[in-house]
């Protein structure tokens, strides 16, 4: 083969005498490695696409290296993607090519070390109706004895250094996905996390590289690359004193060595990666759109407007309640009623958080009826019925620990760390028996009562203690990787079965809010804290990657039951509208004018829930600059209908707020304004006019720094949300 010709041209052949051009290929991006038999392959180029007489002239790189998938031993200064320990205890490791084979959409670069039977696979992934190009390896180990996999990361890319910037996620519980944003500098850079059992509180496993300085959000050369895995992650930016800067991703080795058997082949998780020339907002798009149609369980079905009880009663689980709360969101043009923790428990009835995980019977206590009662009273009043459950988890203080206190996860010879409440403890997901009792939760609640509709699967507590009662101490090494295997096997049989069974993936808040588990599950909760300005920041980073579709944003009480701030009810449903809107309240404590202006919301957000949803994001003004606001709007695919979002996030007097221009829109069409959970006694001046695509976009429109509703109703907490229309 010939260099230049492209990639949809070659057909499945080894490279030969001189080094192929491989040329990878989404609507909008090209990436491009040359494949030289006998030696690593090259990267080349990653960025916008190409067309053939650029593919023809490529320059090749200069001053870095360029290799795919380095290996440690033969350069040993350099970081490297690949290291292992071999039968014999060499410690080196070589990879050339010998090939490489496209089938369908999956290229394949075939890779061996010239003196031991190691193959590695470089796997590539290229969507041709989204922006994104997934990128795996795959090690198999041909040696007669077992090799020892020191490091495993899934991707190696080089990135020519510049005016570099990395934006990247970091927080806690209740105050997920703060957003950071860094110049690249000489040295290293890593992000990583060891919880064991959730992988998204302290910091996510998704990054922006920023290619020609400080990130905007709709312009400029980014690259997106989002790890898609459950578990302990490892993201790093090494930087020498080349032309470049290099990327790894993959799972977090510490404490993690794996001995790989003879033949067998250990397949490192899937890191997905995206080019745009629009900025952040326009990788956030491509990311949208690939999570919607190609990850996200359901990411084509509008999601139910819902009432959860847990900021309402907590563990104050009773049958009069519950059909309370049903009754008030049903009123309110609500669609779902979830119960949250607190139903369980026989001889360990859960009254607070210190006991009964594991013992998913219903508490007749509490309800007497029971389920059956529960989802009579949903049918009554005309909403489905959600549950909470905690599955991979249990209590010292329960009936399931008394019997099996060997599926635990606990460090040999010592006792087990104990978690939330003093008494929460880890199942042991490596175990298959644990496996089987885990899908048994679900698959009990669902055979017994197949009208449930939602279910919300928690997992409150970190992996505290490593070790397995379950591996044998050889590989407790393992941990960490069979604890998410056998995750990964417990959903495959859940979705087998319940294909249509929607799931929430909550995890302490938003601890698993990432793409390694929203395939089995339909959204997540962002975070236990519900105060909508806190709220703005973390929903803000959480759309770098994942769609509103997936981001639960619920409307609760104030004092807010985290952060004691007080925010009016308008900027509260505000915030809440611009993603998967809920309640997380007491309905019977809220007055009438905040009931009404619920019930308004609710039936405003179902006009636009196709928008925001599915429509494409352009953030338009950050929180995170402190220019005293937040904006952000939804466009849908047809640039006919827009919904804007305007939040004040400080109020001064004498402030000086910059006008918002838009984003997205057409320029040539006209669009029709009207205001959204308008609370002013006069309407914006603005309201019922039409403006052009084009001096929307170019101009924006003045938004009141205030709300005036009558006097009494007045607060200094304001916002607008404004539905745009095409004429």
């Amino acid at each position: 083969m010939k260099k230049g010709l492209l990639l949809t041209t070659l057909l499945a052949v080894s490279a030969t005498m001189m080094a192929d051009q491989v040329v990878i290929q989404t609507p909008n991006t090209s990436m491009v490695l040359n494949v030289d038999n006998g030696k690593q392959p090259q990267y080349v180029y990653f960025g916008a696409k190409l067309s053939n007489n650029d593919l023809q002239h490529l320059q090749a790189p200069v001053n870095g290296r360029m290799d795919a998938y380095p290996a440690y031993g033969q350069y040993a200064p350099a970081e490297v993607a690949l290291a292992m320990r071999h039968g014999d205890g060499n410690l080196s490791t070589e990879l050339i090519a010998t090939g490489y084979d496209k089938e369908g959409d999956v290229t394949r670069i075939h890779l061996k070390d010239p003196v031991y039977p190691i193959t590695v696979d470089l796997c590539y992934r290229a969507y041709q109706d989204v922006d994104m190009i997934e990128t795996w390896t795959e090690i198999k180990n041909g040696e007669k004895q077992t090799v020892t996999l020191t490091q495993f990361a899934s991707v190696c890319l080089p990135i020519r250094r510049g005016n570099v910037w990395l934006s990247h996620l970091y927080g806690s519980w209740a105050n997920e996905a703060r957003l950071v944003e860094e110049p690249v500098l000489p040295g290293e850079k890593i992000i990583k996390n060891k919880d064991g059992a959730r992988n998204s509180h302290t910091d996510h496993a998704e990054v922006m590289l920023s290619l020609d300085g400080k990130a905007r959000e709709n312009q400029g050369d980014v690259i997106g690359a989002a790890l898609c895995y459950s578990g302990n992650y490892q993201l790093k930016v090494e930087t020498d004193d080349t032309e470049y800067h290099y990327f790894f991703a993959g799972i977090n080795p510490d404490n993690s060595e794996y001995h790989l058997k003879k033949d067998e082949t250990f397949v490192t998780p899937k890191v997905a990666l995206s080019f745009s020339t629009r900025g952040l907002s326009g990788v956030s798009r491509n990311f949208h759109k690939w999570g919607r149609k190609y990850m996200l369980a359901h990411g084509d079905k509008e999601r139910k407007i819902l009432l959860n009880s847990w900021e309402g009663v907590y563990f104050d689980i009773n049958q009069q309640g519950m059909d309370q709360m049903m009754s008030d969101i049903a009123s309110m043009g609500g669609e779902l009623f979830v119960m949250d923790d607190g139903w369980f428990g026989d001889k360990y009835p859960r009254k607070t958080d210190n006991s009964s995980l594991g013992d998913w019977v219903v508490d007749k206590n509490k309800l007497p009826e029971g389920i059956e009662g529960l989802l009579r009273d949903a049918k009554k009043n005309g909403v489905k019925f959600g549950i909470w459950i905690e599955p991979e988890m249990t209590n010292s203080v329960s009936e399931l620990y008394e019997k099996h206190p060997d599926w635990i996860v606990k460090a040999p010879k010592r006792d087990a760390v104990q978690g939330r409440g003093g008494t929460q403890l880890v199942l042991d997901l490596s175990n298959p028996k644990v496996q089987d009792f885990v899908f048994s939760v679900v698959d009990n609640l669902m055979s017994k009562y197949p009208e449930i509709d939602y279910i919300k699967w928690d997992a409150n507590m970190p992996i505290m203690n490593h070790g397995s009662q379950y591996l044998t101490m050889t590989d407790q090494s393992h941990l960490y990787i069979e604890y998410h295997r056998g995750f990964a096997k417990t959903c495959d049989r859940i979705r087998a079965k319940y294909p249509d069974l929607t799931i929430q993936a909550c995890a302490s808040g938003g601890g698993r809010a990432n793409w390694g588990v929203l395939p089995w599950f339909d959204e997540f909760w962002v975070s236990d804290n519900t105060d909508a300005l806190q709220r703005i920041y973390m929903q803000w980073g959480t759309s770098y990657f994942f769609p509103a579709i997936a981001m639960a944003s619920h409307i609760s009480a104030t004092p807010n039951h985290t952060v004691f701030r007080t925010t009016a009810m308008k900027y509260r449903i505000d915030v809440a509208m611009s993603g998967r809107l809920g309640m997380e309240i007491q309905p019977k404590n809220m007055s009438d004018d905040e009931k009404a202006l619920c019930r308004q919301a609710i039936k405003e957000y179902k006009q636009i829930r196709p928008i925001v949803q599915f429509g494409d994001l352009y953030r338009l003004v950050s929180p995170y600059d402190r220019q005293g606001l937040a904006s952000l709007m939804y466009v849908n695919e047809e640039q006919t209908k827009s919904v804007f979002f305007w939040w004040k996030t400080e109020s001064f007097q004498n402030e000086h707020l910059p006008r918002v221009k838009m984003c997205g829109l057409d320029a040539n069409k006209m669009y029709k304004i009207h205001e959204l959970n308008r609370i002013d006694l006069k309407p914006m001046d603005v309201e019922g006019k039409s403006f052009s695509g084009a001096y929307l976009m170019n101009h924006g429109l003045e938004m009141p720094y205030r709300n005036e509703p009558e006097w009494s109703k007045k607060t200094d907490w304001s916002s607008r949300v404004l539905l745009l229309e095409a004429l």
